[in-house]
């Protein structure tokens, strides 16, 4: 049976979805172009160096040293693979699945997201019918009725004007909302398509998109489904949305049946991908800090427009990436208004006018969304 999880505490009976464990990272079988072979024991060799490249993080943070690429740090710590497409595999799945991007356009000093050491190693995927956004909608039972008309969906926004009595957001079916302040819940993105559940982990040649083949037909998930997905990021995920289903199904078909061989992969009943990057309500998947970055440069990001503010994962300073990141933004966007509207602050979000190339370690604070000390693991190392 798969076990349940409480997303949010405050309403249990709202909240609670469906989940299975999927964090057995061990359970992982490798392919070439032969088939199945095992180059597992690589994994070992870049845990190794990426605890050297951790460290080496910590250190251009708490020494105020110039950032570079995730790529640069993880060379210096050792791991090179160069041409070697099996370690080429290794790093995907360690890196760009991950990150969405690869290590040469992430960050070194913020690509330790503080997310892995402050909470829990333990991943969980939604089964759930009613879908993941069972909680959003159990949110906002608390403050919206049915059909209620405060609740704007299918509308793009066009325009957003302001002044010293309110802030205007036209739309584009005509409509305008007048308001004291806004909140714009902000996008930094990349494109990726979705990713989940792993277990088959390619190093082909060929597999110029395909790198990760998970299958929700295992146990716990929807048994008896047949249903497989595909992860591509980045560049390769703009070139797949760039050409039709069938040419992408074939591309597919094609590694996974030089992985399992010709006569075990049919022709699928069905197939289908989102475009995320074309999506104007995405444009992308989640965000991600390129090298040189620094906690100025993304306060910038979060700070206010006069009665416009900002809020989402893309703003959190700590937890860009994920889902809590833009709960905890949200919270603290809704907190600002609040005291400016009952008289418990006039003071502007911060904004840096002029950028320098590091940050100093006083100033990972919570001025600049910085709460906690991303030296602080709660154990989860």
């Amino acid at each position: 049976m798969s076990p349940t999880r409480t997303v949010h505490g405050r309403y249990p009976n709202s909240y609670t979805l469906t989940t299975v464990s999927y964090s057995n990272y061990s359970s992982i079988s490798t392919f070439n172009e032969t088939g199945e072979v095992d180059f597992t024991n690589l994994f070992d060799d870049f845990e190794d160096a990426y605890t050297t490249f951790e460290q080496d993080a910590g250190y251009i943070l708490s020494q105020n040293l110039q950032d570079h690429s995730a790529r640069c740090g993880l060379s210096l710590a050792g791991w090179k693979p160069e041409k070697d497409p099996a370690a080429q595999a290794i790093e995907w799945w360690e890196m760009d699945w991950e990150y969405s991007v690869q290590p040469e356009l992430t960050s070194h000093e913020y690509s330790v997201n503080t997310t892995f050491y402050q909470y829990s190693d333990e991943n969980n995927f939604v089964i759930d019918e009613r879908g993941f956004n069972a909680f959003l909608k159990g949110e906002a039972s608390t403050f919206l009725t049915e059909n209620d008309p405060r609740l704007l969906l299918d509308t793009v926004v066009t325009g957003i004007s302001q002044d010293d009595n309110g802030i205007t957001i036209l739309n584009d079916d005509g409509s305008c909302v007048h308001a004291k302040f806004a909140i714009f819940w902000a996008f930094c993105n990349l494109a990726t398509s979705p990713s989940s559940l792993s277990f088959q982990l390619g190093s082909s040649k060929a597999s110029r998109h395909l790198r990760w083949a998970p299958s929700l037909d295992g146990e716990g998930f929807h048994p008896g489904s047949g249903i497989l997905f595909v992860t591509v990021v980045q560049s390769q995920s703009y070139a797949v949305e760039a050409q039709d289903d069938e040419t992408t199904k074939n591309e597919v078909l094609g590694v996974l049946r030089k992985m399992f061989g010709p006569d075990k992969v049919p022709e699928p009943i069905a197939f289908m991908y989102p475009r995320w990057s074309l999506e104007p309500w995405a444009y992308g998947s989640y965000s991600n800090w390129p090298p040189g970055t620094t906690l100025q440069m993304h306060q910038n990001l979060r700070a206010n427009v006069g009665r416009l503010h900002f809020a989402g994962e893309a703003t959190s300073a700590q937890y860009f990436g994920f889902l809590h990141g833009a709960w905890f933004e949200g919270q603290a966007a809704g907190q600002h208004i609040a005291d400016i509207v009952n008289s418990v602050t006039t003071t502007e979000e911060t904004n840096y006018e002029i950028l320098h190339g590091t940050t100093p370690e006083e100033e990972y604070e919570s001025t600049n969304g910085w709460q906690v000390s991303p030296f602080l693991t709660y154990g989860f190392e």
